[in-house]
């Protein structure tokens, strides 16, 4: 018996050393999140190895993009002690996707608003599981979340003083969505930044496709340059942004 469990704990040991290595190496070669790091007024918030956007919407209420991976929302409500305003500050969240670390702190503030493109629904509310090949594996439970406004690709959401464009990006997630507001473009994990400034895709372990995400991508840049969008700073959530739009356009040019 005891030979059994040494066998078992190796195994499992092997399992666990292999999966850190597998999202070490799927996370080297990124440029670092800058913590507060802020562009037209809208604040870059990191989380643990996520980060999430607050934008404020009025003198005395701010809206999210995504909710960050700690459940407690201590980065969250930093930020928004910084700014003297408490949990009721926050108007909405509009949420890139439906993993975890992008919904954690989502009941930490019950007046929001809480908004997802139709076919992220749910997989937010945790009635679906996402398809990658890591998330596949994680059992399907109710998160307690409630989306209060289902989104469509192309809706122009106002939030208090500022117009949101959403689009969507599936390919990560199936519902996966990317804002535009006031010149910063929003992606999520549908792209991050490599440290030596260009675009790349949504990583494969975490994604439901890449050939779809990459797909997305090349549409988004299309959309964006056919709306007229000024992108100024483009902001994944794993890693650090990119200056303009030149970093998406030639990943597009390299994937079309």
């Amino acid at each position: 018996m005891k030979r059994i469990l040494k066998i078992v704990g190796l195994l499992v040991l092997v399992l666990v050393v292999g999966v850190v290595a597998l999202l070490a190496v799927t996370f080297m070669g990124r440029r670092a999140m800058m913590d507060g790091q802020e562009v037209n007024r809208i604040r870059v918030i990191a989380d643990g190895f996520s980060s999430l956007a607050v934008i404020p919407i009025s003198d005395r209420q701010v809206a999210l993009v995504d909710a960050g991976q700690d459940q407690a929302g201590e980065a969250i409500l930093r930020e928004l002690m910084r700014r003297q305003l408490g949990p009721d500050a926050v108007a909405a969240i509009l949420l890139t996707h439906g993993h975890p670390d992008h919904t954690g702190a989502i009941r930490q503030f019950p007046k929001a608003q809480v908004m997802a493109l139709e076919a992220e629904v749910p997989l937010v509310e945790g009635r679906a599981g996402a398809r990658g090949p890591l998330p596949r594996l994680f059992p399907v439970n109710p998160t307690g979340v409630t989306v209060t406004r289902v989104l469509r690709d192309g809706d122009v959401v106002d939030v208090g003083e500022l117009p949101i464009r959403v689009y969507a990006v599936p390919g990560h997630t199936a519902g996966s969505a990317a804002y535009f507001v006031n010149g910063v473009l929003l992606v999520g994990d549908s792209a991050d930044v490599a440290s030596d400034g260009s675009l790349q895709g949504s990583p494969w372990i975490f994604s439901d496709s890449q050939a779809e995400n990459r797909a997305s991508l090349v549409r988004l840049e299309q959309r964006l340059i056919a709306d007229g969008a000024k992108v100024m700073t483009i902001v994944p959530s794993h890693s650090g942004t990119a200056d303009g739009l030149a970093p998406l356009t030639t990943f597009a040019r390299a994937n079309e």
